[in-house]
């Protein structure tokens, strides 16, 4: 059995750029594959002697440490297991190789000296290359002057992927958040009274922060879900109107609940009149608390987002234990229209809504191949490998849900499409639903790229 993995693969990028690329601020969260059980608790300040540190459950780290050594920008860069107690006990060194493969192409390589089997890396790293190729190709696609952008939300799951691919872009990412600010990139807000010096000297905002929608929908739960959302959106839309050095640019976050939850066959566009429902009674009061924006002029753009799917987050993290383990199967009568998007091309759709003048408005952010729940449960199964023969009884969500929330959320039909984003001509990393849980679950065939211009992934031996 071979140990250890030497695994390399070709992107369209200079070898400059592709190596500045890992030393910025989110490059390893960027890399680190969502389907495993970590978390990234520090970054390294430095390519050459920094520090990372990845957080595993019952507070297991993993410290990694680059080698000054093996510092030889841009050809390569080293890091090494540091954890004094793990390192005795098992050897990783990791060796990030990079060379010109052509005019503004790079050879990457990955040379890891381990003693774990390369079976058990090969999955991980394959990821990495993927992730590393889309990333650039779409931080090429969408690529601007250097921004200054405020993000509220920014510690959960959209937010944190997003955070980290704008600054691997080369944007200044200031975090608003509630709690005391640590450091020069994180400004403390109130959402009900902002701050008037908040937004100075920011190019854009983007509006992440809110309660999540899921919950019984009793009237506390939806008072909540629409003043997290509806008033801190206009509060943060007036002090942005009133600053005079202050954004030009507001992508405010919204939802396909406008549609409302039972639209039938009905193909919906940005153009389609909103629906029914509590829900869409909150995104309609949502997207409109951005009005004192727009009102003097600030580009307003309403990212209307469908099921977003990570295992990191969201319904797909708790459907892939039961899945994994063959407990899946479809909800009701599985009839109901999904309309998806994995979690990488939905940051792809806030980079292109920051630095696209020409997108202004409502814009659906789903993959463009909308699925019914049956068919979503077989390919869930056929990409984990596992059987779905079960069927969730509808009795299960109105108990957790209630009757209004099982209605609004678990049994929502709505059969959206990205026009405005198609006659842009977007380009999605993964439309179809196989490739988007292929990657982010780690079973996509390590010999196949998950980046629209990049060559296939190839191993060197």
């Amino acid at each position: 059995m071979r140990v250890g993995l030497e695994f390399s693969s070709v992107v369209d990028a200079p070898v400059r750029e592709v190596f500045d690329w890992h030393g910025r601020r989110g490059a390893i969260v960027r890399l680190t594959p969502p389907w495993q059980p970590v978390q990234v608790g520090a970054e390294a300040a430095s390519l050459r002697d920094g520090h990372a540190k990845l957080v595993f459950p019952a507070g297991l780290t993993w410290d990694a440490s680059h080698d000054p050594a093996g510092f030889d920008p841009p050809r390569r860069f080293v890091d090494r297991l540091s954890t004094p107690v793990l390192s005795r006990v098992v050897r990783w060194r990791h060796s990030h190789f990079f060379s010109a493969a052509g005019e503004n192409r790079t050879t990457v390589t990955d040379v890891v000296d381990t003693p774990v089997p390369e079976r058990l890396l090969r999955s991980m790293f394959a990821y990495r290359h993927r992730q590393l190729a889309a990333d650039l190709a779409a931080q090429h696609r969408y690529r601007a002057e250097p921004l200054t952008i405020a993000v509220t939300g920014s510690s959960g799951l959209v937010g944190t992927a997003l955070t980290a691919f704008l600054t691997t872009a080369g944007h200044r990412v200031i975090r608003l958040v509630r709690r005391p600010a640590r450091d020069g990139d994180e400004r403390t807000w109130d959402p009900h009274a902002p701050a008037g010096d908040l937004l100075v000297g920011v190019d854009a905002v983007v509006h992440l922060a809110g309660k999540p929608i899921a919950g019984r929908f009793t009237a506390g739960h939806l008072r909540a879900v629409r003043d997290s959302r509806v008033e801190s959106t206009r509060a943060l839309a007036e002090l942005a109107a009133r600053t005079t050095d202050g954004p030009s640019t507001f992508v405010s976050a919204s939802a396909i609940g406008l549609y409302g939850p039972t639209r039938g066959e009905e193909v919906l566009t940005e153009q389609s009149p909103r629906g029914d429902g509590v829900l869409a009674d909150v995104v309609a009061e949502w997207e409109g608390a951005t009005g004192p924006a727009a009102a003097v002029g600030i580009r307003v753009v309403h990212i209307r987002t469908g099921l977003v799917l990570s295992p990191r987050g969201g319904v797909l993290r708790l459907q892939y234990p039961l899945f994994g383990a063959g407990l899946g199967g479809r909800l009701g009568t599985g009839e109901q229209w999904m309309s998806w998007i994995g979690l990488d091309d939905l940051t792809d759709v806030y980079l292109r809504a920051l630095t696209d003048r020409d997108l202004v408005g409502p814009v659906n952010a789903v993959a463009p191949a909308p699925i019914r729940n049956a068919d979503y449960t077989r390919v869930l199964g056929s990409v984990l490998n596992r059987p779905t023969l079960l069927r969730v009884p509808e009795l299960g969500p109105r108990l957790l849900l209630g009757n209004t929330g099982a209605q609004e959320l678990a049994f929502a039909s709505q059969r959206v499409v990205p026009q405005r984003l198609r006659e842009a001509g977007h380009v999605f990393r993964h439309p179809q639903l196989e490739d988007t849980l292929g990657h982010s679950l780690g079973t996509m065939p390590t010999g196949v790229s998950g980046a629209p211009s990049t060559d296939p992934i190839g191993e060197q031996r």
